[in-house]
């Protein structure tokens, strides 16, 4: 269940993965070699995060079958990503949150939550996140829907330091300390709770309309 999942099991997802894009077999036999953004992982079944994608990344998120893409950046996309995605039917969210060098960085609470919506609903997945580096903006929004998965802050913060290593920020891990899921409930809420074809664990989520 998607907002149940075992703190501990980001190994075997990624494992998964790599059978699921045929990484199982070595290089060889005239297969393409496959190369992922920067900072990729899978957070989950269905959800995916990483750096900024560039033109040499196009045929491993090709080979994800995408539905959709959250990014958290306010410049406009690329032409090259923007052609990609048209031509391969990939919904783009953009939720604009302001890059910044600085170490405390004021992250805007509303559009974590939009985002987190779009995230949580089933119906765009296989969804990727990415900002520039997948360390900040990514992160925090990764590190608020573990809290949805009832994950301890210990493990939240691990996970984001995994990624933005020497460039942790205090205010990043602030943010998600402080971020009450409870302004999610109407919409955690409205969640019909799914079951696709693969055994009693393959529950997923959807939203239904609440009139």
């Amino acid at each position: 269940m998607i907002l149940e999942l075992a703190e501990n099991g980001g190994e075997s997802m990624t494992g998964t993965l790599a059978r699921s894009l045929g990484g199982g077999g070595g290089i060889g036999g005239g297969e393409e070699l496959l190369c992922p953004p920067t900072n990729f992982a899978m957070v989950d079944r269905g959800i995916y995060r990483s750096g900024f994608p560039n033109s040499d990344n196009l045929g491993f998120l090709d080979a994800l079958n995408l539905r959709s893409i959250i990014y958290l950046c306010p410049e406009p996309y690329p032409e090259v990503n923007a052609e990609f995605v048209k031509s391969r039917g990939i919904r783009l969210f953009q939720f604009g949150i302001e890059g910044s060098k600085e170490s405390f960085v004021t992250i805007p609470k509303d559009t974590i939550m939009e985002a987190l919506r779009v995230l949580l609903d089933i119906r765009n997945h296989p969804v990727l996140i990415h900002c520039k580096r997948g360390k900040h903006r990514t992160g925090c929004l990764v590190g608020c829907f573990r809290k949805l998965q009832n994950w301890c802050l210990s493990s939240v913060f691990e996970e984001y330091l995994r990624f933005a290593a020497a460039k942790a920020r205090v205010s990043d891990l602030r943010f998600i300390e402080m971020f009450d899921v409870s302004c999610m409930m109407q919409c955690v809420l409205g969640i019909i709770y799914r079951y696709h074809g693969c055994g009693s664990q393959a529950r997923r989520i959807s939203y239904r309309d609440i009139s």
